[in-house]
Protein backbone atom coordinates (compact mmCIF):
# COMPACT_ATOMS: atom_id res chain seq x y z
CA UNK A 1 0.00 0.00 0.00
CA UNK A 2 2.78 2.42 0.79
CA UNK A 3 4.69 1.79 -2.47
CA UNK A 4 1.14 2.24 -4.18
CA UNK A 5 0.66 5.86 -2.01
CA UNK A 6 4.03 6.53 -3.13
CA UNK A 7 3.11 6.10 -6.99
CA UNK A 8 0.32 8.07 -6.70
CA UNK A 9 1.66 11.08 -5.02
CA UNK A 10 4.41 11.01 -7.78
CA UNK A 11 2.65 10.65 -10.81
CA UNK A 12 0.39 13.70 -9.32
CA UNK A 13 3.84 15.92 -9.51
CA UNK A 14 4.70 15.80 -5.78
CA UNK A 15 8.33 15.21 -4.56
CA UNK A 16 7.77 11.73 -2.69
CA UNK A 17 10.14 10.24 -0.06
CA UNK A 18 9.63 6.10 0.88
CA UNK A 19 10.41 4.97 4.10
CA UNK A 20 11.15 2.15 5.73
CA UNK A 21 13.67 0.11 8.12
CA UNK A 22 14.21 -2.71 5.96
CA UNK A 23 16.67 -1.85 2.67
CA UNK A 24 15.01 -5.12 1.07
CA UNK A 25 11.48 -3.82 1.57
CA UNK A 26 12.68 -0.31 -0.05
CA UNK A 27 14.26 -2.38 -3.10
CA UNK A 28 10.88 -4.06 -3.53
CA UNK A 29 9.27 -0.91 -3.61
CA UNK A 30 11.09 0.52 -6.08
CA UNK A 31 10.81 -2.38 -8.12
CA UNK A 32 7.11 -2.89 -7.81
CA UNK A 33 6.59 0.97 -8.73
CA UNK A 34 9.12 0.62 -11.39
CA UNK A 35 6.85 -2.39 -12.47
CA UNK A 36 3.35 -0.60 -12.03
CA UNK A 37 4.64 2.45 -13.71
CA UNK A 38 5.61 0.22 -17.29
CA UNK A 39 2.67 -1.37 -17.05
CA UNK A 40 0.29 2.05 -17.03
CA UNK A 41 2.43 3.71 -19.38
CA UNK A 42 1.69 0.57 -22.14
CA UNK A 43 -1.46 0.85 -21.51
CA UNK A 44 -1.49 4.72 -22.48
CA UNK A 45 -2.45 5.63 -18.52
CA UNK A 46 0.08 7.92 -17.57
CA UNK A 47 0.36 11.49 -18.24
CA UNK A 48 3.89 12.00 -18.27
CA UNK A 49 6.29 9.46 -18.94
CA UNK A 50 7.09 6.81 -16.35
CA UNK A 51 11.03 7.88 -15.98
CA UNK A 52 9.66 11.52 -15.14
CA UNK A 53 7.59 9.93 -12.35
CA UNK A 54 10.50 7.73 -11.02
CA UNK A 55 12.53 10.99 -10.41
CA UNK A 56 10.32 12.14 -8.19
CA UNK A 57 10.88 8.53 -5.95
CA UNK A 58 13.75 8.54 -3.21
CA UNK A 59 13.69 5.76 -0.88
CA UNK A 60 15.30 5.60 2.84
CA UNK A 61 15.82 3.78 5.83
CA UNK A 62 16.64 7.36 8.04
CA UNK A 63 13.74 8.80 9.40
CA UNK A 64 15.50 11.85 9.82
CA UNK A 65 15.76 11.87 6.05
CA UNK A 66 12.00 12.82 5.92
CA UNK A 67 12.62 16.06 8.22
CA UNK A 68 12.00 18.34 5.16
CA UNK A 69 8.38 17.04 4.32
CA UNK A 70 5.07 18.63 4.67
CA UNK A 71 2.78 15.56 4.79
CA UNK A 72 3.16 12.51 6.69
CA UNK A 73 1.44 8.84 5.79
CA UNK A 74 1.77 5.82 7.28
CA UNK A 75 1.27 3.22 5.97
CA UNK A 76 2.72 -0.42 7.89
CA UNK A 77 0.45 -3.12 8.46
CA UNK A 78 -2.11 -2.82 10.53
CA UNK A 79 -1.17 -3.49 14.18
CA UNK A 80 -2.20 -0.78 16.30
CA UNK A 81 1.46 -1.13 18.31
CA UNK A 82 3.76 -0.89 15.18
CA UNK A 83 1.62 2.17 14.46
CA UNK A 84 2.29 3.54 17.35
CA UNK A 85 5.78 2.97 17.22
CA UNK A 86 6.35 4.98 14.18
CA UNK A 87 4.10 8.29 15.32
CA UNK A 88 6.46 8.17 18.19
CA UNK A 89 9.57 8.06 16.21
CA UNK A 90 7.80 10.23 13.89
CA UNK A 91 6.98 13.05 16.47
CA UNK A 92 10.79 13.77 16.86
CA UNK A 93 11.09 15.22 13.32
CA UNK A 94 7.78 16.67 13.27
CA UNK A 95 6.97 20.39 12.85
CA UNK A 96 3.87 22.68 13.64
CA UNK A 97 3.13 23.35 10.43
CA UNK A 98 3.18 19.21 9.48
CA UNK A 99 0.24 17.67 8.08
CA UNK A 100 0.23 13.65 9.28
CA UNK A 101 -2.32 11.19 8.27
CA UNK A 102 -2.88 7.61 8.74
CA UNK A 103 -3.66 4.58 6.21
CA UNK A 104 -5.11 2.64 8.90
CA UNK A 105 -8.35 0.72 7.45
CA UNK A 106 -9.95 0.32 11.07
CA UNK A 107 -7.92 1.98 13.98
CA UNK A 108 -9.18 4.58 15.76
CA UNK A 109 -8.48 7.98 14.25
CA UNK A 110 -7.99 9.90 17.76
CA UNK A 111 -6.30 7.17 19.36
CA UNK A 112 -3.42 7.33 16.89
CA UNK A 113 -3.54 11.12 16.74
CA UNK A 114 -2.75 11.46 20.61
CA UNK A 115 0.56 9.79 19.37
CA UNK A 116 1.83 12.96 17.76
CA UNK A 117 2.70 16.27 19.22
CA UNK A 118 0.05 18.20 17.10
CA UNK A 119 -3.30 15.80 16.83
CA UNK A 120 -5.22 18.42 15.04
CA UNK A 121 -2.88 18.33 11.83
CA UNK A 122 -3.72 14.24 12.00
CA UNK A 123 -6.53 12.89 10.34
CA UNK A 124 -7.41 9.19 8.71
CA UNK A 125 -6.47 9.43 5.17
CA UNK A 126 -7.40 5.28 3.81
CA UNK A 127 -6.84 4.51 0.00
CA UNK A 128 -7.61 1.34 -1.68
CA UNK A 129 -5.77 -1.57 -3.17
CA UNK A 130 -4.12 -0.91 -5.10
CA UNK A 131 -3.57 2.69 -4.66
CA UNK A 132 -2.95 3.80 -8.56
CA UNK A 133 -6.00 2.03 -9.71
CA UNK A 134 -8.58 2.36 -7.08
CA UNK A 135 -10.49 6.27 -6.97
CA UNK A 136 -11.81 5.69 -3.46
CA UNK A 137 -10.23 7.52 -0.56
CA UNK A 138 -11.64 7.38 3.01
CA UNK A 139 -11.07 10.94 5.02
CA UNK A 140 -11.70 10.40 8.39
CA UNK A 141 -11.45 12.85 11.45
CA UNK A 142 -10.44 12.35 14.75
CA UNK A 143 -11.61 13.92 17.63
CA UNK A 144 -9.02 16.65 17.40
CA UNK A 145 -8.58 16.79 13.74
CA UNK A 146 -9.49 21.02 12.86
CA UNK A 147 -11.40 21.94 9.80
CA UNK A 148 -8.08 23.69 8.47
CA UNK A 149 -6.83 19.68 8.66
CA UNK A 150 -10.39 18.11 7.32
CA UNK A 151 -10.39 20.41 4.05
CA UNK A 152 -6.67 20.38 3.47
CA UNK A 153 -6.74 16.03 3.01
CA UNK A 154 -10.28 16.84 1.11
CA UNK A 155 -8.94 18.90 -1.38
CA UNK A 156 -5.48 16.82 -1.58
CA UNK A 157 -7.46 14.03 -2.07
CA UNK A 158 -9.22 15.48 -5.26
CA UNK A 159 -5.22 16.82 -6.42
CA UNK A 160 -4.22 13.61 -6.67
CA UNK A 161 -7.18 12.50 -9.02
CA UNK A 162 -9.12 10.48 -6.33
CA UNK A 163 -12.80 10.68 -4.54
CA UNK A 164 -13.07 11.19 -1.53
CA UNK A 165 -15.64 10.85 0.97
CA UNK A 166 -16.48 11.39 4.07
CA UNK A 167 -16.54 8.52 7.37
CA UNK A 168 -17.12 8.73 10.76
CA UNK A 169 -14.22 7.71 13.29
CA UNK A 170 -15.86 4.03 13.51
CA UNK A 171 -14.30 0.38 13.01
CA UNK A 172 -13.98 -0.09 10.06
CA UNK A 173 -14.87 3.50 8.73
CA UNK A 174 -17.42 2.59 5.54
CA UNK A 175 -15.73 0.25 3.06
CA UNK A 176 -14.28 -2.40 5.11
CA UNK A 177 -16.90 -2.45 7.77
CA UNK A 178 -19.03 -3.74 4.68
CA UNK A 179 -16.40 -5.64 2.78
CA UNK A 180 -14.22 -7.06 5.19
CA UNK A 181 -17.52 -9.13 6.92
CA UNK A 182 -18.76 -10.26 3.35
CA UNK A 183 -15.39 -11.27 2.84
CA UNK A 184 -15.38 -13.68 5.69
CA UNK A 185 -18.86 -14.37 5.15
CA UNK A 186 -17.69 -16.19 1.52
CA UNK A 187 -14.74 -17.69 3.52
CA UNK A 188 -17.01 -19.27 6.08
CA UNK A 189 -19.26 -20.30 2.86
CA UNK A 190 -15.99 -22.36 1.82
CA UNK A 191 -15.10 -23.85 5.40
CA UNK A 192 -18.99 -25.06 5.88
CA UNK A 193 -18.23 -26.95 2.28
CA UNK A 194 -21.27 -25.32 0.79
CA UNK A 195 -19.27 -24.37 -2.77
CA UNK A 196 -15.79 -24.21 -3.92
CA UNK A 197 -13.34 -21.37 -4.35
CA UNK A 198 -13.81 -21.28 -7.51
CA UNK A 199 -17.91 -21.04 -7.44
CA UNK A 200 -18.29 -18.76 -4.89
CA UNK A 201 -16.26 -16.36 -6.38
CA UNK A 202 -17.88 -16.62 -9.51
CA UNK A 203 -21.29 -16.35 -7.73
CA UNK A 204 -20.75 -12.80 -6.48
CA UNK A 205 -18.83 -11.86 -10.09
CA UNK A 206 -21.74 -13.27 -12.09
CA UNK A 207 -24.96 -12.71 -9.50
CA UNK A 208 -23.93 -9.39 -7.93
CA UNK A 209 -21.83 -7.89 -10.61
CA UNK A 210 -18.57 -7.69 -8.69
CA UNK A 211 -15.20 -7.27 -10.62
CA UNK A 212 -13.28 -10.05 -8.09
CA UNK A 213 -14.61 -12.62 -6.15
CA UNK A 214 -14.53 -12.39 -2.13
CA UNK A 215 -11.80 -14.88 -2.41
CA UNK A 216 -9.38 -13.55 -5.12
CA UNK A 217 -10.23 -9.95 -3.32
CA UNK A 218 -8.93 -11.23 0.24
CA UNK A 219 -6.20 -12.94 -1.37
CA UNK A 220 -5.11 -9.18 -3.07
CA UNK A 221 -5.57 -7.78 0.23
CA UNK A 222 -3.31 -10.42 2.65
CA UNK A 223 -5.36 -13.02 4.24
CA UNK A 224 -2.88 -11.58 7.71
CA UNK A 225 -4.59 -8.05 6.94
CA UNK A 226 -8.64 -9.39 6.89
CA UNK A 227 -8.47 -11.56 9.80
CA UNK A 228 -6.67 -8.03 11.47
CA UNK A 229 -9.88 -5.94 10.21
CA UNK A 230 -11.89 -8.32 11.63
CA UNK A 231 -10.21 -8.82 15.05
CA UNK A 232 -10.39 -4.75 15.25
CA UNK A 233 -14.26 -4.91 14.35
CA UNK A 234 -14.65 -7.97 17.15
CA UNK A 235 -13.13 -5.99 19.86
CA UNK A 236 -14.51 -2.40 19.05
CA UNK A 237 -17.64 -3.59 18.19
CA UNK A 238 -18.07 -6.93 20.97
CA UNK A 239 -20.19 -8.75 18.77
CA UNK A 240 -20.16 -12.47 17.45
CA UNK A 241 -21.36 -11.49 13.94
CA UNK A 242 -17.45 -9.99 13.40
CA UNK A 243 -15.80 -13.18 14.65
CA UNK A 244 -13.00 -14.56 12.27
CA UNK A 245 -13.82 -17.71 10.47
CA UNK A 246 -11.64 -20.15 11.52
CA UNK A 247 -10.51 -21.07 8.28
CA UNK A 248 -9.25 -17.13 7.57
CA UNK A 249 -7.22 -17.87 11.18
CA UNK A 250 -5.81 -21.41 10.29
CA UNK A 251 -4.19 -20.02 7.08
CA UNK A 252 -2.87 -16.73 8.18
CA UNK A 253 -1.20 -18.95 11.32
CA UNK A 254 0.00 -21.74 8.57
CA UNK A 255 1.48 -18.14 6.62
CA UNK A 256 -0.53 -18.51 3.54
CA UNK A 257 -1.40 -15.10 3.26
CA UNK A 258 -2.81 -14.45 -0.64
CA UNK A 259 -0.37 -13.24 -3.40
CA UNK A 260 2.18 -11.97 -0.50
CA UNK A 261 3.02 -15.30 -0.30
CA UNK A 262 2.34 -16.78 -3.67
CA UNK A 263 -0.56 -19.27 -2.06
CA UNK A 264 -4.03 -18.40 -0.53
CA UNK A 265 -7.48 -19.83 -1.34
CA UNK A 266 -5.29 -19.29 -4.62
CA UNK A 267 -1.75 -20.39 -6.08
CA UNK A 268 0.07 -17.58 -7.73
Amino acid sequence: MGSGIGQVFASAGFLVKIYDISENILENSRAKIADSLKKLEAKNLLKESATLIKKRLSYHSDMNDLADAQIFIESTFEDFSIKTSVFQKLSKILKPTSYVATNTSSYSITALSQMVPWPEKFIGFHFMNPPPLMALVEVVRGLCTTDSTYNFFWQLAHTIEKIPIAAKNSPGFVLNRILIPMINEAICVLYEGISTVEQIDAALKLGANHPIGPLALADLIGLDTVFAIMKTLQKEMGEDRFQPCPLLENYVFHGRLGKKTQKGFYNY
